[in-house]
């Protein structure tokens, strides 16, 4: 277990990053809050596992497609805590949009909330870094194998992913450390958001990596920082998948190419079974 004295992490108003902020709390650590918002049933939450683990935590309202407004957060967060001895950029959206279904606007904003952001943070937060730090920015197994439906998403977080790897090289000689979160599908209110309207091939192609549960990721993503990972994927399944499409990318490809072919014949078959009348289909 890492002693971190102080923690930043953005997007912690919810998901992943609120999982990871309750469970520093709880074990001691200063957190800082950065989101667009903060719910009062979180801020209970929050107030409930920083009294368990005798501690504190602080909330700054934050866009981090805004450089200034996050710079001004940062700052004001370390002012009040300390150098942080975890900087953490959680805050992300999900467009899942066919390409030919997918505007020019969606597009631009998933781009500037998850790849501008991660830079805007990390721009932010590097002066504030001692040596022995960890800046830690939360990517997707999207940004190693991508999917349907997420050429903006995917595209994002390969670009996050890219970032990640640059910063790896040009921290080290300040001895400040850099991981790379790259979960599969985790379970969270913005996933489940996204079902409500994704395309189905997606949900389908999905199922390949499967999915984990918050807490599981959260306890999982936590003990990878705390042990000084660079890539943390935390799920098995979810690494072996991005192992085979590095290892043999065209079979990897040629598979899920199958599953697409299985899933459009699926679909095409349940649109012809509704555009048959009553009669029709009693046949």
């Amino acid at each position: 277990m890492n002693n971190w004295q102080h923690a930043l992490i953005t997007g912690a108003g919810s998901g992943l990053g609120l999982g990871i902020a309750l469970r520093l709390l709880q074990r001691g650590t200063r957190v800082s809050i950065l989101d667009l918002e903060l719910a009062p049933e979180r801020r209970r939450q929050l107030d409930s596992a920083a009294k368990a683990g005798q501690t504190r935590w602080q909330y700054f309202e934050a866009d981090v497609t805004r450089p200034e407004q996050v710079e001004n957060s940062v700052s004001a967060a370390v002012e009040h805590f300390g150098s942080p001895g975890l900087a953490l950029n959680c805050a992300g959206i999900l467009v899942n949009r066919a390409f030919v279904e997918l505007v020019p606007d969606d597009f631009r904003r998933v781009i500037d909330v998850n790849l501008n952001g991660s830079f805007h943070f990390a721009h932010a937060v590097l002066p504030h870094l001692q040596p022995g730090a960890r800046l830690a920015l939360v990517a997707s197994l999207a940004g190693l194998t991508s999917n349907y439906g997420y050429a903006a998403y995917g595209a994002s977080k390969f670009g996050v992913v890219g970032l990640a790897t640059t910063l790896r090289f040009e921290l080290l000689p300040l001895e400040i450390n850099v991981s790379c979160i790259c979960p599969a599908e985790v379970r969270t209110p913005m996933v489940e958001k996204e079902k409500l309207d994704a395309h189905p091939i997606s949900l389908e192609l999905r199922k390949v990596a499967g999915s984990l549960d918050p807490d599981t990721a959260c306890e999982r993503i936590l003990n990878g920082l705390d042990a000084g990972k660079w890539l943390i994927i935390p799920s098995r399944r979810a690494r072996l998948v991005a192992l085979f499409n590095r290892l043999l990318p065209g079979t990897f490809f040629r598979i899920c190419s199958l599953l697409l072919q299985r899933s459009l014949k699926h679909l095409d078959s349940s649109a012809e079974v509704i555009k048959k009348t009553p009669a029709e289909s009693g046949r």
